[in-house]
């Protein structure tokens, strides 16, 4: 039980730091996560939606700093029993979103790492049995220093998550785990290898035979059958390959200039996938860039999902020299976690991307 107990604290405290940090990288990309879960479709909770970002900052913070407190000992009661209510709420929330299918990642791991929803539901699964065995076997944990040096370590975890929550949330993620990664080129992660594989449909086909209802299922083709039809119901047994980039377009009264704006040797993009929740006073400073960035050749563009009274609203008010596209907000918001933000883009290929509070780094050649 000893050694179980070992293994256990030092799996589940670095599980908890990584998957934590990750998601502190990230804490704006883990809203979105959240507002997911607590839309009407699952969970129904809408007035925490704007709540999302808070709620977001203190679980990640939360979960680097337990991890952070099982490996050196410190606070074990506090620390046991703040494990095993997290994992016993997270095991019910992931075998919630599996069983009826309502989140298909859980963003357990942010970006860096997708599971489906039953691997999402077997890792929380299997950490419930590890903290379980940890409490079980508390007496086993032995704190590593002394008083004085955990209170150390831990207030200084706090203040070092503290620090990096608010760098991250001003500016950028650090580390981009997203496609849409500085050197990426979008063209590139939109392509299907040809050797990738296809995705496998069942479809259970209904019929009406002598006045028995009968069902044949096939991979696709129409089966012959001397019967009225009913109707189909289509099932996918095998996922098809999914680029890295996909849902990517670039639209402008219904037509697609996707391929044509990719292939601009100098295009500047401002990205705002929710004008109505925009930082304003950043347009400001976007309008000084752009004019510069057009009056050096730049072809410069908006991105939004937001409707044509919206953009027009902002391109008077600012007086702005471009015009906006339409791309769909989950595809906006995964390319720039900033609202606005801006792009740099050379043949398709992302060289610089900022946050609207880092728009005077933008290097415009």
């Amino acid at each position: 039980m000893k050694h179980l107990v070992g293994f256990s604290r030092v799996f589940v405290g670095i599980l908890f730091i990584i998957s934590g940090f990750i998601k502190l990288n990230d804490p704006v990309g883990f809203s979105f996560k959240l507002e997911e879960y607590f839309s009407q479709g699952v969970l129904d909770l809408p007035f925490l939606m704007p709540y999302a970002l808070a709620i977001s900052i203190f679980v990640v913070i939360f979960e680097v700093v337990l991890g952070v407190f099982l490996l050196i000992g410190y606070r074990k009661s506090f620390t046991l029993w703040s494990l095993l209510l997290m994992i016993v709420f997270f095991t019910f929330l992931t075998f919630y979103s599996a069983y009826f299918n309502k989140v298909t990642d859980c963003g357990c791991f942010g970006d860096a790492i997708k599971l489906t929803p039953w691997e999402s539901f077997t890792k929380d699964v299997v950490l419930l049995v590890l903290i379980l065995i940890l409490y079980l076997g508390r007496q086993y944990i032995k704190p590593l220093f002394s008083q004085g040096v955990r209170q150390i370590i831990a207030l200084v975890a706090v203040v070092i998550c503290i620090i990096y929550g608010n760098y991250v949330l001003n500016h950028l993620p650090v580390i981009d785990f997203r496609p849409y990664e500085i050197g990426a080129n979008i063209e590139d992660g939109m392509e299907f290898p040809e050797d990738a594989p296809n995705a496998i449909f069942e479809y259970a086909w209904k019929f009406n035979v002598n006045g028995e209802e009968q069902v044949l299922v096939t991979q696709g083709e129409y089966p012959e059958v001397d019967g009225d039809f009913i109707g189909v119901e289509t099932k996918e047994i095998q996922k098809g390959y999914e680029p890295p980039i996909h849902d990517f377009t670039i639209e402008q009264q219904g037509e697609d200039f996707t391929a044509l704006l990719m292939q601009e040797a100098k295009l500047l993009i401002v990205v705002a996938y929710d004008l109505a929740k925009s930082e304003y006073e950043a347009f400001e400073k976007i309008k000084i860039v752009s004019d510069k960035a057009d009056a050096l050749g730049y072809k410069v563009i908006g991105m939004s999902a937001s409707n044509e009274d919206w953009t027009r609203k902002i391109i008077e008010e600012y007086q702005l020299g471009f015009e906006f596209y339409f791309t769909d907000e989950t595809t906006l918001k995964t390319i720039v976690r900033s609202n606005p933000g801006l792009l740099i883009l050379e043949r398709g290929t992302i060289t610089q991307k900022v946050h609207f509070n880092d728009i005077e780094d933008l290097e415009l050649e």
